[in-house]
C-alpha cells in the first residue's frame, strides 16, 4: 500500500479515549515519547511526564495492557507500544467580550487518543531480557505489571473500606435516631405523671378545705340565729 496500513486495520490490541478536553497537538507531543517503547518503559515515561495530558494517556495505555492480558492472554512484559496517535475531535466555540462591543472567538479543542500494543517478536524479547539481566533490573515489564496489579488491588480495598465506613456511619445514625425517639417517649410520659400528681394534690387540698367550709357555714348559721333572736326581743 502507498501509505501503509490504515490506522483502524493495524494489528494489536487497542484502547481509545474519545472527546478528551485537550488539543491533539499537546497529546501528540507525549505520544511521540512512548511510540515503539516496551510498556514498562512507556509507563515510566508517562508517570514522570509533567504534562496534564500524560495522566489521560497513562490511563489509556493501562487499559490497552489490561485488554491484552484479559482478552488475548498476552503477558504485560511481552508488550510494546506499536502505534499511538491522536485525532482531532469537535471544537467547542465560545466568545470573549472585547473593547468597543467586539468579541473574540475561543476555540476549545478536543481529541481522540488511540494506543495500540502488540507482542514483541522473539528476537526483540530475547534482547530485552538480556538488557534487563545486564542492567540488574529484575523483570522490568513484569515488575510494571505487578505494580499495576498492586495499584488496582489497593484501589479496590480502599473502596471496600470506604463502603464499610459509610455503612457503619449509617447504622450509627440509625441508632442515634432510635435513642432520640426513646427519649422523646420518656418526655411524653413525664407530663402524664405530672398531671396525675397535680390531680392528687388538688384532691388533698379539697379534702383539707371541706372542714374549714363546714365551720364557716356553722358560724354563719349561729350569727343568723342570734340576729333573729335580737329582732324578736326588740
Amino acid at each position: 500500500m502507498a501509505f501503509g496500513v490504515k490506522t483502524n486495520e493495524r494489528p494489536g490490541v487497542r484502547s481509545q479515549v474519545k472527546y478528551v478536553r485537550s488539543s491533539a497537538y499537546k497529546a501528540r507531543e507525549i505520544l511521540d515519547l512512548i511510540r515503539g517503547l516496551p510498556v514498562a518503559r512507556a509507563l515510566e515515561v508517562l508517570e514522570l511526564a509533567e504534562r496534564d495530558i500524560a495522566r489521560t494517556i497513562l490511563k489509556c495505555l493501562e487499559s490497552a495492557i489490561a485488554n491484552a492480558e484479559h482478552n488475548n492472554a498476552i503477558p504485560a512484559d511481552e508488550l510494546f507500544v506499536s502505534a499511538c496517535y491522536a485525532d482531532e475531535g469537535p471544537t467547542l466555540k465560545r466568545w470573549r467580550p472585547r473593547a468597543r462591543g467586539r468579541a473574540t472567538r475561543i476555540r476549545k479543542r478536543t481529541c481522540h487518543i488511540t494506543i495500540i500494543v502488540s507482542r514483541l517478536s522473539t528476537e526483540d524479547l530475547e534482547a530485552l531480557r538480556s538488557r534487563e539481566a545486564a542492567s540488574g533490573r529484575v523483570g522490568g515489564g513484569r515488575a510494571a505489571a505487578e505494580a499495576r496489579r498492586e495499584r488496582v488491588a489497593r484501589s479496590r480495598s480502599a473502596k471496600a473500606e470506604r463502603k464499610a465506613e459509610a455503612e457503619q456511619d449509617h447504622d450509627h445514625d440509625h441508632d442515634h435516631d432510635h435513642d432520640h425517639d426513646h427519649d422523646h417517649d420518656h418526655d411524653e410520659v413525664a407530663p402524664a405523671e405530672a398531671e396525675v400528681e397535680l390531680e392528687a394534690n388538688e384532691a388533698d387540698l379539697a379534702e383539707q378545705a371541706e372542714p374549714v367550709e363546714a365551720e364557716a357555714s356553722a358560724a354563719e348559721e349561729q350569727a343568723d340565729a342570734a340576729a333573729e333572736a335580737e329582732g324578736k326581743e326588740d
